[in-house]
């Protein structure tokens, strides 16, 4: 049996509640659970005691057992200290979309044709010259 530990959505509309529990992966989110772990307040301040409330002992217990914590869950257990941070990376991430690199290119050849246009009459003026004195 593939145990998780996730979150398992209460609370109204537009107004989310979730416990932490143990549950068989092959559970719904909401559905059956074997043990409440704990409770998660989403709408509370960050640095509020009563927003993340985890039984730790019991955490242990399941992560002993081979229960997997979900992403959420394992950051969570990472703010508590209860697991050691993982390693994270998602270089796609801070890459820009499409249209910010349309964007960053047009900004890129207005300036370089600014350049040349500010260059260009420098270069042309002294031929000119030349030209008139003749």
């Amino acid at each position: 049996m593939a145990m998780k530990i996730r979150l398992a959505r209460g609370g109204s509309k537009k107004r989310p509640f979730y416990r932490i529990v143990a549950s068989d992966s092959r559970m719904p989110r909401d559905g059956r659970f074997i043990e409440k772990l704990g409770t998660y307040n989403p709408l509370l301040p960050k640095d509020s005691e009563e927003r993340v409330k985890m039984d730790m002992e019991r955490i242990q217990y399941w992560l002993g057992q081979g229960a997997q914590p979900t992403d959420r869950i394992s950051r969570m257990l990472e703010a508590a200290g209860a697991i050691e941070k993982k390693e994270r990376s998602n270089p796609n991430k801070g890459t820009p979309g499409k249209k910010a690199t349309d964007r960053a290119e047009e900004k890129a050849a207005k300036a370089a044709a600014a350049e040349e246009a500010k260059n260009a009459p420098a270069e042309e003026a002294p031929a000119e010259e030349t030209a008139a004195e003749e």
